[in-house]
């Protein structure tokens, strides 16, 4: 976090490095966080470290890993847009190098434990769209792939050029890309470290749509509109049964599914919804 965060904020950090009050007010170094300037119940997330294109330091890491819960947890927030800033013409262009020159075995495994960003941005109850207006580099790329949907602009940059450091992907790259793009892709981008455009990107599925740049925000915030528009407790089921497909047999994850489904019709948001079918009228979430 950062360390300059005033103790009169109207939010403040608790002991556990969590966020308490208002995520929006809070003094973050180098993330910037707004609710609703763009789409009702839709939060932006913006990675805002031009000088170094977005590059995930330890502060944006732990930034990261408080704004987002924090969030999550905020009942005007449905869904989170995750970008970087136009200044840095870049999503994240990869880990700070800098710093992992200088750490030993014994360090990185601690900087590996999870939850690390990558696992607390897949495992949110809320969906995550990465808005990737500019390259999306190693670390950057696994960030991308952690969120539940990609859309990117046509001038955007994507890979995993760890190999040529002498490294492999740490963020979960391995088990995330297969399962986006096939194991032959993966292998093909993850063994050369070969960086692709957009489109490339697009055709193989590591991203789900491609736009001109004047096209980006329309595109992005008209699909989480259409998502925000609907129950925070269905989206988040949704979700869980959707990630549950990556880790159960077919069998297991039908069950699975039929169980949240079953869980549902003892929410008032399952009846709003009925009710509002019915009634030819928009329906009223309570989120529960």
């Amino acid at each position: 976090m950062s360390d300059d965060a005033s103790a009169d904020d109207a939010s403040s950090e608790s002991p556990d490095g969590a966020v308490t009050g208002d995520v929006t007010e809070t003094s973050f170094e180098t993330v910037q966080v707004e609710i609703g300037q763009r789409a009702e119940n839709v939060a932006t997330v913006t990675i805002d470290r031009p000088d170094a294109r977005n590059a995930l330091n330890g502060t944006v890491r732990a930034e990261l890993k408080a704004a987002l819960p924090a969030l999550e947890a905020d009942d005007s927030t449905r869904v989170v847009v995750l970008t970087g800033s136009d200044e840095a013409n870049a999503f994240v262009a990869g880990a700070d190098v800098s710093e992992l020159r200088e750490r030993g075995l014994v360090e990185q495994r601690e900087k590996s434990e999870r939850p690390r960003v990558y696992e607390v941005v897949d495992e949110l109850d809320v969906p995550v769209i990465a808005r990737v207006n500019g390259h999306a580099l190693g670390g950057g790329c696994e960030l991308a792939t952690a969120c539940d949907v990609r859309i990117a602009d046509e001038r955007a940059k994507l890979g995993q050029p760890e190999i040529t450091l002498g490294l492999i992907p740490g963020g979960g790259r391995t088990q995330r890309l297969p399962r986006l793009v096939g194991p032959g892709q993966a292998k093909r981008l993850i063994l050369s470290g070969d960086v692709i455009d957009a489109e490339e990107a697009h055709e193989i599925g590591l991203v789900e749509d491609v736009c001109a740049p004047d096209e980006l925000d329309d595109a992005v915030y008209d699909l989480a509109a259409s998502m925000a528009a609907n129950s925070p407790l269905a989206l988040e089921y949704a979700k869980d049964a959707i990630q549950a497909s990556a880790r159960l047999p077919l069998d297991s994850g039908i069950d699975y599914e039929s169980e949240l489904f079953v869980q549902l019709f003892a929410t008032d948001d399952k009846n709003e919804g009925i009710d509002a079918f019915f009634e030819d009228r928009e329906p009223e979430w309570r989120g529960r």
